[in-house]
């Protein structure tokens, strides 16, 4: 009399099921879609246009903004007029390269665009890089 075992007919499934791993890439794949763009720091202005290159930086740069009325932002903390010299020279202190970008507004007069620079290069910054857009675009 033969006994019908179930346990012997089963066999082990070989495969492993990367179904629920491919959901969960494409998930995080449209987040951060979405959310890169965002991630841009500092404030809104109006850039210049020019026809020059684009500076390569290896270093996450430190962003000095000038808005349309002459206020100064580090990043996107606004500085009150006269310290941008001072939080430079302590945000550098610890740091071997010292690099910053100047982002001005096309509307701010030249006077204050050299003002932020003299106290850009006063806090000890070896270089100065300005923040354009491409002559072609709008």
């Amino acid at each position: 009399m033969e006994i019908n075992n179930r346990s012997n007919d089963r066999q082990l499934m070989s495969q492993i099921n990367v179904t629920p791993f491919v959901d969960v890439m494409l998930v995080l794949l449209v987040i951060f879609m979405i959310t890169a763009p965002m991630m841009q720091q500092g404030m809104q202005v109006n850039l210049p246009k020019t026809e020059a290159k684009a500076m390569t930086v290896k270093d996450e740069p430190i962003i000095v903004t000038v808005d349309r009325s002459g206020r100064a932002f580090l990043d996107k903390a606004e500085i009150p007029q006269g310290q941008l010299k001072a939080k430079l020279a302590a945000l550098f202190a610890s740091k071997s390269k010292k690099e910053v970008f100047l982002k001005a507004d096309r509307d701010v007069p030249y006077g204050e665009v050299i003002r932020t620079m003299a106290e850009i290069k006063g806090a000890g910054v070896e270089r100065l890089g300005m923040l354009t857009e491409p002559a072609g675009s709008k």
